[in-house]
């Protein structure tokens, strides 16, 4: 008695519940016969909806959780990039609920792919600059306000976006920076850890100069220089013995190297008058000059020669 009932309870969830459950779902519009045919059904439709929830759930987790820690005007330029990489999952997902739906996509893919390959070979740059934009978004790699210095051109960041980075250089000319160069390139942050950097003037000196009194000026140039911190102290090297010079470096720290080289420009024409005033000479390139001859001139043969001339 008790199987006979559970038989027949299985039979009515079976047969009369999972059997109108189901075909409620293949109700639906059908094409075609056989497995040229497409059907989209109620079920597909509902499989469709649950995909695209499910999916956009995940996106949204994933954004908040790459975005909690990031600055509003960074986590609005993710965010932007994070739509298109939202669009091509949701393109993925109707690709695989057409298939389902028995529509044969292999072309469809087939195309797509060649289309993909030659715009990824016409826009390889693009891309390139773009994730590139990406990576300095996540890493923090490169922040508004930042000095940078590539291709030998020295600049201020003062805007960041997604395909290029601009920065104003010292003489206010305006650079536009592929976001590709920060990584495929060696570039220098001069702030990337904090705003002060060590700079140096290089002088020579004459042999006969008192190297002690040449490191004490120096000094004393560079301690009444407003813009020179007091703390690192400034200090000085006796670089080298130079072919034509004693070779120092007076090596200083401040903290707005963006106008160094104005500031260097006036530490050189303090050492230069101080020197004045102590009598020491900042040489120039000397050499040593030596004739060779297998004899010397003999003066007989100098004055034969001045007679025919002469003559």
């Amino acid at each position: 008695m008790i199987q006979e009932k559970t038989e027949k309870i299985k039979e009515i969830i079976e047969d009369d519940i999972w059997g109108s459950v189901k075909k409620f779902l293949e109700l639906g519009i059908h094409f075609g016969e056989g497995k040229e045919s497409i059907n989209i059904t109620i079920g597909l439709l509902l499989l469709l909806t649950v995909a695209f929830l499910i999916t956009s759930t995940l996106l949204q987790g994933i954004r908040r959780f790459f975005t909690r820690k990031m600055e509003a005007e960074d986590k609005l330029k993710f965010i932007s990039i994070f739509k298109f990489i939202k669009y091509l999952v949701y393109v993925v997902v109707i690709l695989f609920t057409m298939s389902a739906a028995g529509i044969d996509i292999t072309i469809l893919i087939t195309a797509s792919a060649a289309l993909f390959v030659g715009l990824g070979l016409a826009l390889q740059d693009i891309f390139q600059d773009i994730i590139g934009g990406v990576f300095i978004i996540i890493d923090k790699s490169l922040r508004v306000g930042d000095i940078v210095e590539i291709d030998n051109k020295v600049g201020k960041v003062f805007e960041i976006k997604l395909r290029t980075t601009r920065a104003l250089t010292r003489d206010d000319k305006v650079i536009i920076i592929p976001n590709h160069k920060f990584i495929s390139d060696i570039v220098y942050n001069y702030t990337q850890n904090h705003t002060t950097t060590r700079e140096t003037v290089n002088v020579g000196v004459a042999y006969s100069s008192d190297i002690q009194s040449v490191t004490q000026i120096l000094l004393n140039v560079v301690k009444n220089q407003r813009s020179v911190l007091k703390s690192p102290k400034p200090f000085v090297l006796f670089e080298d013995f130079g072919d034509s010079a004693l070779l120092f470096s007076l090596n200083f720290y401040i903290n707005d190297s963006f106008s160094v080289p104005r500031l260097k420009s006036e530490l050189r024409y303090k050492i230069d008058a101080d020197f004045r005033k102590n009598n020491i000479t900042i040489p120039f390139p000397q050499r040593d000059v030596h004739i060779f001859q297998p004899a010397p001139f003999q003066h007989s043969s100098v004055q034969n020669l001045n007679t025919n001339e002469e003559t």
